[in-house]
């Protein structure tokens, strides 16, 4: 299946995400599907006028307010089109992960727990086109909905889904890297580093400190080397000459990063 954010040509597809760009505060990303109907503030957009039409048209709802048809990222889909029943990880904390746990075309990588699936996607859509990621959730109702989204992006033959508890052990060997999203994945240590090939990396996210603290102890108990505990803090900019200044509000904590590699 191709992804959908590879768009035959530059006309819209049937099927692919479109981005409705009203202006830098309105925008929103649909699936362009024929027959549908979207309802904005701004006025209601069929999709039939979407379909077939080059990226960069612009084009006017029922009540004449103009947008442009914009080809959107991944992270625009992920993070704007897919639905949650969960918390899920945020993009700084997705795009470190990938960068240090080595992620990239052909890895083979698991992750637990699945939840919605956003990093899910994310992560599939790094190991393409020769990779794959084994994705382990306790809770089937949360996989059921990981697996709605990844299909919608087009990456789920890259993906593996196992209604499973990772805590009773992990299946692969010889991974190139380990993702748990959990509250306890000092549990899983001992699974991740009997999991993993030789300098293969092990990437937590938890909440508190307290877990952080967990985390790395079990990782240096387990074998691990290398053993890293960061944050990241995203600040906006709001740009206006003689009124440049951070943004009044922003995110101040999503979360801890243990980074632990097996020697």
């Amino acid at each position: 299946m191709r992804s959908r954010l590879r768009c035959a040509g530059l006309l819209v597809q049937e099927g692919d995400f479109v981005l409705l760009y009203f202006n830098d505060r309105r925008w929103y990303v649909v699936r362009a599907r024929r027959g549908a109907r979207y309802s904005f503030n701004e006025g209601v957009i069929s999709a039939d006028e979407i379909i077939g039409r080059a990226y960069g048209e612009s084009l006017k709802t029922h009540i004449g307010v103009e947008c442009r048809i914009v080809k959107p990222t991944l992270c625009d889909i992920v993070y704007n089109a897919f639905k949650r029943r969960t918390q899920v990880i945020y993009p700084k904390d997705a795009a470190l992960i990938i960068l240090k746990a080595g992620i990239g075309p052909g890895s083979r990588v698991v992750e637990a727990g699945t939840g919605s699936g956003f990093l899910t996607a994310i992560l599939a859509y790094a190991v393409r086109p020769t990779g794959t990621v084994y994705t382990y959730e306790v809770r089937s109702e949360f996989l059921e909905l990981a697996k709605a989204n990844v299909a919608a992006l087009g990456v789920d033959s890259f993906v593996v889904f196992k209604n499973k508890d990772v805590r009773e052990g992990i299946d692969e060997r010889e991974v190139d890297a380990v993702v748990l999203d959990l509250a306890d994945p000092w549990e899983v240590v001992g699974h991740a580093h009997a999991s993993l090939r030789s300098g293969g990396v092990l990437a937590c996210f938890v909440p508190t400190v307290n877990q952080l603290e967990k985390v790395v102890e079990s990782a240096r108990g387990a074998g691990f080397v290398m053993v890293e505990a960061e944050e990241l803090l995203l600040r906006k900019y709001k740009v206006s000459r003689g009124e440049t200044r951070p943004e009044m509000r922003m995110v101040g904590h999503t979360g801890y990063l243990v980074f632990a590699r097996k020697p």
